[in-house]
């Protein structure tokens, strides 16, 4: 590090106002001498001849003395002594600005000593995964964020992101860079995310499937040709954009704008022959506003029922999904983005409560059997998850009715024990559901209403290694496990019936290093079966559950189709070499990817597998814009 100069700088500066304020104290003096007058004292023509002369002595040295020797007032030489002083102080100006060049280009030198430091420094944190204070943050970064003069002292333009993670609770992201640059237009700040990403996906089975692995269809071992199939693709489906914007409007109002998108949407027919035509969609959208201790949230965010790493945020680094790069995450995980409102009170600094109105969506997957069959009037009051936007039997779409916004409560601790970070929180939700029946005379209209607890945490029980455990239970939530299950089904006289489901997620993440870390997650979904007997007059005689006479319909009756899945389990752990970290040039990751996946129906015919299981390699690298 150079050595600094600031006493010298010092030295030199009053040194020059010394000088100057000589100059001032001196020009009184000169002016008496040559006969003129400081005050106006009515002699001009006298004081504009003195200043004559003095200008011409500056072009003929004998010339101008002798003029000046017989046309001024005083003793005969007085303005040949002035013009050789005149001479010696323009000497010693010109002397000191010749040193304040040389000590300006010094601190030049030195400034670009300084700034070669601290970028030493930032690269030394960013490799051993420190977060700098704002009092040692490069000025060459945060000038392009400097508050214009005028706009208040410093703190007015700090940007605070409501319920963010504090600096010291962060973990490592596979979405994002740990300290994101911004730029400035007027009041607001920019903040451009994302990141480039190509990932290769193997299974030992062919599930049929994306970058996403669908759980409820894998192959059991007897099913030809998917089971006796490998399946391997290469995509970047996953890169991803976002940006925030983050702006004050008072002193105890912050408004946050936040879009994000990737390349997982439809896909035309041709997507994977001659280009690899990958679709642009929306994954997150929203405005949050914070005023003093409440916030408020509008738009399209991961839904407050999904577990959070921190508070209630709805910021994505906030919100734990795994890490996983399946876009299905784990078998078992509680999660959804839609669209709706959130409040959110902060009652102290510790403790959050907050509540949402959420998009709903009524879900029973084509594996459940309906009265009527699928000529009936009921598939169509359902999304079935086939994909289809246009066909009634197969509605995944807003043709499927809803009678009012699911309904989720939430609450959130985050404490500091032994300064390791603790989270826990408890949630609610709540959901309706109504179909049209004519299994009865008259024809009517039925609603239940249904809902589900979850109880996560979160805990870092010593530096960098974090305890996951999320649980979930309820009627008619399937919707809410990754549509792994049904929500509802129709009974055989027309009424709603929920089905009881349950979930949960064990798991750890430690950051070994600064640029590795490990994970590892075990997690689980179960869903109770709910049939009931209808009568029939088909030839030959139907038989359900030993009953002759009758058919099934519900979800997992015996003789039911072996996508009716009781249970789901996944065993999956995971890599994280950060390649290379610059703050301003973003960031390189390998990640990595090894799953066991199994699923277990409620019926299978006799002497057939009772499970069916797939083993998922994905290995991805992606680059991180800074």
């Amino acid at each position: 590090m150079p050595k600094p100069r600031g006493m010298k700088t010092k030295v030199i500066a009053v040194a020059f106002f010394a000088f100057v304020n000589s100059l001032t104290l001196t020009r009184p003096t000169l002016a008496r001498a040559a006969g003129g007058t400081l005050s106006g004292d009515g002699n001009d023509k006298t004081t504009a001849a003195a200043h004559a002369g003095a200008a011409d002595s500056t072009k003929d040295g004998s010339k101008t003395a002798a003029a000046d020797a017989s046309g001024a007032s005083g003793a005969p030489g007085g303005n040949a002594a002035l013009v050789n002083e005149l001479q010696q102080l323009k000497d010693t100006v010109q002397a000191q600005a010749q040193r304040l060049i040389e000590h300006t280009q010094e601190l030049e030198s030195e400034r670009t000593a300084l700034h070669e430091e601290l970028d030493r420094i930032a690269k030394l944190e960013s490799a051993l995964n420190v977060t700098p204070d704002n009092a040692k943050e490069n000025p060459a970064a945060s000038s392009a964020t400097a508050t214009p003069a005028g706009a208040g002292p410093p703190d007015a333009h700090v940007i605070r992101p409501p319920d963010g993670q504090a600096p010291d609770k962060r973990q490592v992201s596979i979405t994002q860079v740990e300290h994101p640059l911004s730029f400035k237009i007027g009041a607001a700040d920019f903040t451009p995310g994302g990141f480039a990403d190509v990932t290769g996906v193997f299974r030992s089975t062919n599930t049929g499937t994306g970058l996403g692995t669908n759980f409820s269809s894998i192959p059991f071992n007897n099913t030809v040709p998917q089971s006796q199939l490998t399946e391997f693709r290469v995509t970047s489906q996953a890169s991803r954009l976002s940006l925030k914007v983050d702006a004050n409007v008072g002193n105890s109002t912050s408004v946050t704008g936040y879009i994000e998108s990737d390349f997982n949407g439809y896909q035309p027919p041709n997507a994977q022959e001659s280009t690899n035509s990958d679709t642009f969609r929306l994954r997150l959208f929203y405005a949050d506003v914070t005023h003093r201790k409440w916030e408020f949230v509008g738009g399209q965010t991961w839904s407050l029922l999904t577990p959070n790493r921190y508070g209630l945020s709805a910021a994505p680094i906030d919100v734990f999904s795994t890490l996983r790069l399946d876009t299905n995450y784990v078998a078992g995980l509680v999660f959804a983005r839609q669209a709706g409102f959130r409040v959110i009170y902060h009652a102290t600094d510790w403790w959050t409560v907050g509540a949402s109105l959420e998009d709903p969506q009524q879900y029973v997957p084509s594996s459940v059997v309906f009265p009527g069959g699928t000529t009936g009037i009921f598939p169509g009051q359902f999304d079935n998850g086939s994909g289809s936007t246009s066909a009634t039997s197969a509605t995944s779409n807003a043709l499927t009715p809803n009678l009012h916004p699911d309904f989720v409560v939430k609450t959130a601790f985050d404490w500091k024990i032994r300064e390791r970070a603790f989270h826990v929180e408890a949630a609610g939700l709540v959901r309706s559901f109504k179909v049209y029946e004519n299994l009865s005379t008259p024809s009517t209209t039925d609603t239940i209403t249904g809902g589900g607890v979850s109880l996560n945490t979160n805990v870092e029980l010593f530096n960098g290694f974090h305890l996951i455990a999320d649980s979930f239970y309820g009627d008619g939530v399937g919707r809410y496990i990754g549509g792994l299950g049904p929500d509802v089904i129709v009974k055989p006289d027309g009424t709603l019936s929920g089905v009881h489901a349950g979930s949960g997620v064990a798991g750890v993440e430690w950051q070994l290093k600064p640029n590795f870390m490990v994970d590892g997650y075990y997690s689980g979904a179960y869903f109770q079966r709910n049939y009931g007997l209808l009568a029939s007059t088909a030839a030959p005689t139907p038989t359900c559950d030993g009953v002759s006479g009758f058919t099934c319909v519900g979800f997992g009756f015996p003789g039911s189709a072996n996508t009716n899945n009781r249970a789901y389990q996944e065993a999956t752990i995971g890599f994280i070499p950060t390649l290379w970290s610059n703050p301003n040039y973003g960031k390189l990751q390998l990640i990595n990817q090894y799953s066991y996946v199994e699923r277990s129906p409620w019926s299978v015919p006799s002497g057939a597998p009772k499970n069916a299981h797939v083993v998922l390699v994905y290995a991805g690298l992606r680059y991180f814009i800074p």
